[in-house]
């Protein structure tokens, strides 16, 4: 793990949003940390030179195990405004809907990017490809943010795996940005919704700490993605106006499928671009949704996130879906972190009470 430099106090400025209650904490001014003449290596620089920043950030006592961040970057590709790296309690990720949601609508309200009414296009290079986000503005405010995602696809449907405790579950595995395992959560003996928190990211970090050993992944044209980094529990809509429910468990720690202690994690906030981008390929690849049909889907605070599938494609040999998705985001503050030398905890700190009792 690297380590903070010293000596002497050190300043990071961000802007704290949430989207659709999911925070994310955007860094426009780290640019200069950052290293890297492909996405491969500023990906890895990241992980190597940089991971003092995400855990000083995302842990107490400046974050919380809910809490994300990205870091805004210049793009690598000529034709994009900006490039953005997404900071998780697991790690560094390439995308995120709901942190790109957050990131357009810091950088056009704060005039960090110019904006026009009634609808402003921001391109954005990823790790994993080009992206584009359209911006409804009205009086200065962004109104909502629509985000045109990398094309998606399922990697395997109906897969057979054992969960401990749970049994034998059938899950799909989605590639929307981040790779996905899905299972319906009744078929882990859970109910979806907020008071079930509890018993739901027990579940969901067993059942990725199951698939990540018994599910192989690998993306066609990105060999850095070999794992599965988050799980989705969903469930049918309980009204006419939405299409599915889900929760996406994001592991607070390290999870080992032999030790239930690290069956830890913490639920999305928001109801998951990524996650929405996955789970609409998956239901295209099973004849369930089509294109151009609207998919609305709840996460656990009740929130939506807007989809629909545009057209098809292929990413190598994998047949692919180009998604979108449409949320709403708020700037929650300005805020200057700052970092002593002689401060005990560099890197932020974790206490099992609310964190997984494994840490990396």
């Amino acid at each position: 793990m690297s380590a903070p430099p010293s000596p002497g106090p050190r300043t990071i400025t961000s802007i704290d949003v949430h989207c659709e209650g999911e925070v994310g904490r955007v860094l426009p001014g780290v640019h200069l940390l950052v290293r890297g003449r492909t996405w491969s290596e500023r990906m890895r620089w990241c992980e190597t030179e940089l991971d003092w920043l995400r855990r000083l950030l995302l842990r107490e006592p400046r974050g919380h195990p809910s809490m994300c961040g990205v870091l805004v970057l210049p793009p690598l590709d000529p034709t994009a405004d900006v490039g953005i790296v997404i900071l998780e309690q697991g790690g560094f990720r390439p995308m995120s809907g709901a942190n790109t949601m957050c990131t357009v609508t810091a950088l056009l309200e704060t005039g960090s990017l110019p904006s026009a009414e009634p609808e402003t296009v921001v391109r954005i290079d990823t790790a994993v490809g080009p992206v584009e986000a359209t911006a409804g503005v009205e009086g200065g405010r962004v109104r909502w943010v629509r985000v045109r995602n990398v094309p998606s696809f399922a990697i395997a449907l109906d897969r057979k795996i054992s969960v401990p405790e749970y049994g034998t579950v059938a899950v799909d595995v989605a590639f929307g940005g981040q790779v996905y395992v899905m299972a319906r959560a009744a078929d882990l003996g859970v109910a979806l919704g907020p008071e079930h928190a509890p018993a739901i990211t027990r579940a969901g970090t067993a059942l990725l700490a199951a698939a990540r050993e018994q599910v192989p992944v690998a993306h066609p044209d990105r060999p850095g993605i070999t794992t599965i980094d988050l799980a989705m529990l969903h469930g049918p809509p309980d009204s006419p106006d939405i299409s599915g429910r889900n929760s996406v468990v994001m592991p607070s720690g390290r999870i080992v499928l032999d030790d239930p202690a690290s069956w830890a994690g913490i639920l999305d906030r928001s109801p998951g671009g990524t996650g929405t981008s996955a789970r609409m390929a998956v239901l295209h690849a099973r004849g369930e949704l089509g294109l151009g049909v609207p998919f609305v889907h709840q996460g656990v605070l009740g929130t939506t996130f807007r989809g629909v599938l545009h057209e098809r494609t292929t990413v190598g040999r994998q047949e692919a879906v180009v998604p979108s998705i449409q949320g709403r985001a708020w700037i929650t503050g300005h805020v200057q972190h700052v970092l002593q030398p002689d401060d005990p905890f560099p890197t932020g700190l974790t206490v099992g009470d609310i964190w997984s009792p494994v840490q990396d």
